[in-house]
């Protein structure tokens, strides 16, 4: 019998392990799975090996063809090779268009950036939403329907033009069972964490000094600890924190889940990580509004926002007729009764 095809749109790595874990429950059907990708000049431009700062090319992209290789995943690049029935993605920032017609399931990964100037043009003159970044996640409209990870979240989605009809709540993988991170061999406790950013990478700007100067004044003499994002340049991050932390820690590897876990405070600017720190009860310093953030915290649910998603995909792939309102009350209805396994 032939079996249905579903392709996996990835992009970073934390992006990747969410769509390897919603596939893990989709095992009746043909799943494939590709690095994030455009078209036209978008694909042209990274082919003559431009956007290294984006999940497009250059590390991010690297780490999750590893990722796809080590864990024996079908690799489609771009989709070419199979007509599917269901997409999995994990942004609409640039919806390619071999799959506007399909069914598409777009799952957020965790935290999107700040509203800034270039979101707004975006939105009011109806520019490429990837010129805002992740701060228009959900605009497109492109998809059938978005999971997102709280009830917070929802409505902080349809603020910025999802439609609510397509907005479904089911938790996202990595960050539905953060208590599990308190088992943990990390061997420091009781220190100040520092989570940084690859702003300065993806062309933002960040004044790294002062906040280096910033994190020493708030550890007020405690050890502090810094975690690099995986796409910053090591060598020039950890001279900076050299000069002005001097007897800090610097870790390029490693959980950070676990680092947050045993900490005191957290302190970091756009990451998703924050939300590990607020579950935690820690202090925490985010450039966003901590209240905010405590609204759009993702459900805890065990760890089975995968199986939930899954669900979904699986309800558009065998009752292609459902409507929005059916797809939704079968959600409901299904909502914590254990799904076949």
């Amino acid at each position: 019998m032939h079996k249905k095809k579903i392709l996996f749109i990835c992009g970073s790595l934390n992006q990747t392990s969410m769509m390897h874990q919603i596939s893990l429950h989709l095992e009746d059907y043909d799943c494939f799975f590709t690095p994030y990708y455009g078209d036209g000049w978008i694909n042209y431009v990274v082919g003559k090996g431009y956007g290294k700062f984006s999940i497009l090319n250059g590390p991010f992209r690297w780490r999750t063809e590893d990722y796809l290789e080590q864990n024996n995943l079908a690799l489609d690049y771009r989709g070419v090779s199979n007509d599917y029935d269901l997409v999995y993605t994990c942004a609409d920032l640039i919806m390619p268009k071999n799959i506007r017609k399909k069914k598409v399931i777009l799952v957020q990964e965790g935290m999107t950036d700040p509203e800034n100037f270039m979101f707004y043009l975006v939105k009011y003159l109806k520019l490429y939403r990837w010129l805002a970044s992740t701060s228009t996640m959900g605009m497109s409209n492109q998809y059938t329907l978005f999971c997102v990870a709280s009830p917070g979240y929802k409505n902080f989605f349809i603020r910025k033009g999802a439609k609510e009809e397509k907005i479904i709540v089911t938790g996202i993988p990595n960050f539905d069972n953060l208590q599990q991170f308190t088992n943990n061999d990390f061997p420091h406790k009781n220190f100040v964490l520092v989570a940084t950013s690859d702003a300065r990478e993806t062309y933002k700007i960040e004044n790294r000094k002062k906040f280096i100067q910033e994190c020493v004044r708030i550890a007020g003499g405690k050890q502090l600890i810094f975690k690099l994002h995986p796409n910053e340049k090591v060598d020039r991050a950890t001279q900076e924190i050299n000069k002005f932390a001097p007897g800090a820690l610097v870790f390029l590897n490693g959980n950070i889940n676990h680092m947050i876990a045993n900490c005191d405070v957290l302190i970091t600017k756009y990451s998703s990580v924050v939300y590990v720190g607020i579950l935690f009860g820690k202090e925490v310093h985010s450039a966003f509004n901590i209240e905010e953030l405590k609204r759009l915290m993702p459900i805890q649910n065990n760890g089975t926002s995968a199986e939930k998603i899954a669900w979904i995909g699986e309800h558009l792939l065998e009752f292609p007729q459902s409507s929005l309102n059916e797809i939704h009350e079968q959600f409901e209805l299904s909502a914590g009764i254990k799904w076949k396994s």
